[in-house]
């Protein structure tokens, strides 16, 4: 397993754990910071899938909050989940407008 991965799964776990309501200082800069790290190990080839995926994401994030007791927790962690990709989002869109200029 590379680095890459590591860090995305590292990512992903708190921003689902943030996402359930267990906070501590600075979890949105570590968020935000994973997400960001995460997506410079995302391929070129699947920038656009996860550029799409992350607009799906963010519009349904908030969609299953009114489920009996669950819908919250599952509303929180898809939030987490919508930050960390959105970091993630920007980067890849930094390094596909980096390889668009390249001569």
């Amino acid at each position: 397993m590379g680095a890459g991965k590591i860090v995305q799964l590292v990512g992903v776990l708190v921003a689902v754990i943030v996402g359930l309501g267990v906070s501590f200082d600075y979890s949105a800069a570590v968020i935000a910071v994973l997400g960001a790290v995460g997506g410079y190990f995302i391929a070129e080839d699947d920038r656009s899938r996860f550029l799409i995926g992350a607009i799906a994401l963010y519009m349904v994030s908030g969609a299953l909050g009114d489920i009996p007791a669950v819908g919250e927790y599952i509303s929180g962690a898809l939030d987490g989940l919508s930050s960390l990709f959105n970091a993630a989002a920007v980067t890849a869109i930094v390094l596909t407008t980096i390889d668009k200029v390249k001569p």
